[in-house]
């Protein structure tokens, strides 16, 4: 039998190594081409082309300062604000025993246990004014601003006027944002144009560009939802008949590099934003999130276009599922 390399080597192994190799090499080519180091900031909008050409197109984030200074929801919106106008509202909460809902957990892919539950007392546990060993998080992300808080909608704005004229469409979903510290997004992707207003607090990202697609490790994975058990325990309960998920089983802040070894060739991107601060967050740019205690967001998501940057990560992401097998 030859040698892994050698002339018996089939033509289709060689070409997948040598695809290896390319996977390997691109993204620190693409890096020198101009992928940036760090997030920039602006401090001024731009005209919509302006963003669309300079941004969007090339698919890159950023902050931006002084985007939506005239908000009211800047002014507004305290805890003891938001429990005036929406106490007495039921809503629904994600309830997860360790902080990650939607994340690997026992070799499931574990979504939080939804609960509706009266808005007020959700704040009581963001106050502490009532302690309890679970972490909740207002993070449900089908338009819940506009669909579970209407109240709310007068204190920001339905869209980002600049951005609907620089992508030509409306936003597919408006979402609000409230939680405690130990609430934390597992790292993912969108396939969606995100811009991710923080109103009070900070949220801090963790980024990776599509192009560290090779790096990235993903499995499949059985679904399966936290339920909280009479005793007050959580169970992990598996989805009946539900197809397996992609999920992506890496923590990016204590990633076990043994067991994913190629994960060290990827440079994460890190950044905080602030009160007041918008995020830019490209489709396909993967993102792991965490905030401090009580931070308030809202995001408005995109549909992306299916152009030629779309078809470019699913070639990625397809040759390097390919080169897996090798």
């Amino acid at each position: 039998m030859a040698g892994a390399g050698g002339e018996g080597e089939a033509p289709a192994l060689r070409a997948l190594r040598a695809v290896r190799r390319c996977l390997v090499a691109f993204p620190a080519e693409a890096r020198e081409l101009g992928l940036m180091e760090s997030v920039p900031y602006l401090d001024s909008l731009l005209s919509p082309l302006e963003f669309y050409r300079e941004w969007v197109c090339p698919n890159k984030p950023c902050i931006i300062r002084n985007a939506f200074g005239h908000w009211p929801a800047l002014k507004k919106w305290t805890l003891t604000y938001l429990r005036k106008v929406a106490g007495s509202k039921m809503v629904s909460v994600a309830v997860t025993p360790n902080g990650y809902a939607d994340a690997v957990y026992q070799d499931r892919f574990v979504m939080p246990e939804e609960r509706h539950m009266l808005f007020s007392n959700f704040l009581d546990i963001v106050e502490k004014k009532v302690i309890s060993p679970s972490v909740f998080y207002v993070q449900k992300q089908c338009s819940n601003l506009t669909e579970e808080f209407p109240e709310l909608l007068g204190d920001v704005e339905p869209e980002v006027p600049w951005m609907s004229e620089a992508l030509g469409k409306k936003p597919d979903a408006v979402n609000f944002w409230l939680g405690e510290s130990a609430a934390v997004t597992s790292l993912h992707k969108d396939h969606y144009e995100n811009l991710y207003c923080v109103i009070s607090g900070e949220k801090h990202f963790l980024l990776h560009p599509p192009s560290d697609r090779p790096f990235i490790p993903y499995e499949l994975y059985l679904p399966a939802t936290y339920c909280i058990s009479e005793d007050g325990s959580f169970q992990v309960v598996d989805e009946k008949a539900a197809d397996k998920v992609p999920w992506i089983p890496l923590d990016p802040l204590n990633p076990d590099l043994e067991q994913y070894p190629e994960y060290a060739q990827a440079r994460p991107l890190r950044c905080t934003v602030k009160a007041g601060e918008m995020l830019y967050l490209p489709s396909l740019w993967f993102h792991h999130v965490q905030q401090s205690h009580g931070c308030i967001a809202v995001n408005y998501w995109y549909d992306m276009e299916y152009d030629l940057k779309y078809s470019y990560y699913q070639l990625l992401d397809s040759l390097t599922k390919a080169v897996t097998l090798v």
